[in-house]
């Protein structure tokens, strides 16, 4: 069991990739089931998380104020504003607009610790990037979508924020509770959590390319192209904020990372739920959590190489 656990995590790149062709190829095999089981599946990816984490994690916060800031405000700022950028110079329409804008201003991906691992980045920064992004998440993510879509499409703000505590912070404090009151079990279910998580992560791609399959193959290369651009353009700017401020390498490394790797699942998430006049607003997050998984592994490779 352990050693197909691992397979599974250590090859997710290629799974999410796999689920992505079988859904664009044979989609009316899908077609029977419903958008609605994305939000399960992502709460199961947050609890996960809940029981990974653990409350030393979030001491960063208050021991490394500065790089958790630095990093938080990176991810904030960097990644929607580029969304807005390549939203524009591409033209896309309102629906692919507003679902690269959701990408953009998701927190930072749960996969992203895992890379910065494997890039030799700072690991501790990394995790304490995502909880505290994660954390922000109810807030932040419906306040600049607002600010960023809101004035051609309309946003329900508490909507989100609702949405975000249920599916996002509510597992996640679930998973810590039950770390903190069966800590035997949960140190056996680790072994498992990343397998399950990347299981859920391909199903929740297969879902919302299959059932935008038809309209994805008449224009996708756009999309492909802006989600290509928006997760190396992230993982640049991460890098280059560090290198201004005269950052250490790992840091470096680990605010490129946070920054370039996005909760894509959550983006589809919420695109389901409250941009439902808008479907292929679903889709921008689902090429995400394909792309992002194969350039994050190439950019652990290439930092690890050149790790000081």
């Amino acid at each position: 069991m352990k050693r197909l656990c691992k397979f599974i995590s250590d090859y997710m790149g290629v799974l999410v990739l796999v689920a992505a062709v079988v859904a664009l190829a044979v989609p009316e095999a899908f077609s029977g089931i419903k958008p609605t089981v994305i939000n399960p599946l992502l709460g199961i990816i947050m609890f996960g998380m809940g029981m990974a984490l653990r409350l030393e994690d979030f001491k960063i916060v208050f021991s490394r104020p500065k790089d958790v800031v630095i990093g938080c405000v990176a991810q904030f700022t960097v990644m929607p504003l580029l969304a807005l950028l390549l939203s524009r110079v591409f033209a896309l329409d309102e629906a692919l607009a507003v679902g690269v804008i959701l990408v953009g201003c998701c927190p930072g991906g749960t996969a992203s610790n895992v890379i910065t691992y494997l890039a030799k980045g700072d690991l501790a920064l990394s995790v304490g990037m995502t909880a505290t992004s994660t954390v922000l998440a109810p807030v932040m993510t419906p306040l600049l979508v607002w600010l960023l879509a809101g004035k051609s499409v309309d946003v329900d703000v508490a909507g989100m924020l609702l949405s975000i505590l249920w599916v996002v912070i509510l597992p996640i404090v679930a998973g810590l509770i039950v770390k903190g009151l069966c800590p035997k079990l949960t140190e056996r279910m680790t072994v498992c959590l990343p397998a399950v998580s990347s299981l859920a992560i391909a199903f929740i791609v297969l879902i919302v390319i299959s059932a935008n399959a038809q309209k994805l193959l008449m224009g996708g290369m756009v999309i492909i192209v802006v989600v290509a651009l928006h997760n190396l353009c992230g993982l640049g700017l991460g890098w280059l904020v560090g290198r201004l401020l005269r950052l250490p390498d790992a840091k470096r490394r680990a605010i490129s990372i946070e920054v370039g790797m996005q909760n894509s699942g959550l983006a589809s998430s919420l695109a389901t739920l409250h941009f439902a006049a808008y479907p292929m607003a679903t889709i921008p997050g689902a090429v995400f959590s394909v792309w992002h998984n194969i350039s994050g592994a190439i950019v652990a490779r290439l930092y690890a190489r050149v790790a000081k």
